[in-house]
């Protein structure tokens, strides 16, 4: 059974505070295309390609981007979450089942945000589990044609050295739930990831990175889940990998805080369109 992490709670008040007078500054200069979970919103000249967010092992769209993805809705961004991989479609859950299941999910959710916005390509912002789904998804299931950026905050893409990666489900208060499905459903997804794992083999066997996407990588030098830390990262053209500390040295953020933290919002944001890309304002990231 995965170990728990537990709230440090005056931080993670700080942090979402922040959180929060930041979206609310960035709203005001949001294109009227822009939106979160708006099926009916459209790109907008500047920024094309609508964004899909994957969530982390154990967590939920909504719950592991209910701060970044308001928060790129701000920037003036069409941002779509799902939650993939659910072992039993009643609990809220995701991520649990096979890489290879959860990965046809994702493709058909693409497909689904370029048709209801009739964009070409999307850029996909993954987080744990959802990092290496945006690096798995356009190698093996090949449609890195229709991507243009991947963002990836701490995938384990080499695998990680440690098995507890059951964790953003935690920090939502989703314990409970986490527990009932891995009592009854197991962690297929958990065994392929650690180093060594069928699908850390898969991703890791030959190039990684495809033609045509530019890609982020994203990790925190106090991750205590994906370790080490620099099996995150993918040395090869055309990607970029960074630590958080590289431009906050102070910031103490942890893996499951990259997705609620202002600075790494900011860096996504830098990212994912480097032509505009802003100062970061340091701030203290949930160190979870």
């Amino acid at each position: 059974m995965p170990i728990r992490l537990r709230r440090v709670a005056a931080a993670v008040v700080a942090a979402l505070l922040l959180a929060a007078s930041v979206t609310t500054t960035t709203t005001a200069s949001a294109a009227t295309t822009s939106g979160f979970d708006d099926w009916t919103c459209k790109p907008s000249t500047a920024h094309p390609d609508p964004l899909v967010l994957l969530h982390g092992l154990g967590g939920n769209g909504p719950g592991n981007y209910s701060y970044l993805g308001p928060f790129l809705a701000a920037k003036g961004y069409c941002a779509f979450t799902l939650t993939y991989g659910q072992a039993n479609p009643a609990l809220p859950v995701g991520g649990t089942i096979s890489i290879a299941r959860s990965a046809a999910e994702i493709e058909a959710f693409v497909q689904r945000v370029r048709a209801a916005t009739g964009a070409a390509k999307v850029d996909i912002v993954g987080h744990s589990e959802g990092g290496f789904q945006s690096l798995h998804g356009p190698k093996v299931r090949g449609y890195a044609a229709a991507v243009g950026k991947v963002v990836a905050l701490a995938p384990p893409t080499h695998g990680t050295t440690f098995g507890g990666l059951v964790s953003v489900g935690d920090y939502l208060g989703l314990g409970p739930l986490v527990d009932q499905v891995l009592r009854q459903y197991g962690c297929p997804a958990c065994d392929e990831l650690i180093v060594g794992g069928s699908a850390v083999r898969q991703l890791t066997a030959g190039p990684i990175a495809q033609a045509g996407v530019r890609y982020t990588v994203i990790a925190s030098r106090f991750d205590t889940l994906v370790t080490p830390h620099e099996t995150s990262f993918i040395r090869e053209p055309g990607v970029t990998n960074e630590y958080v500390q590289d431009t906050c040295p102070l910031d103490p953020v942890g893996h499951v805080g990259l997705a609620f933290d202002p600075t790494v919002a900011q860096l996504v944001a830098n990212a994912l369109d480097p032509t505009h890309a802003t100062p970061v304002v340091c701030a203290f990231g949930p160190p979870l």
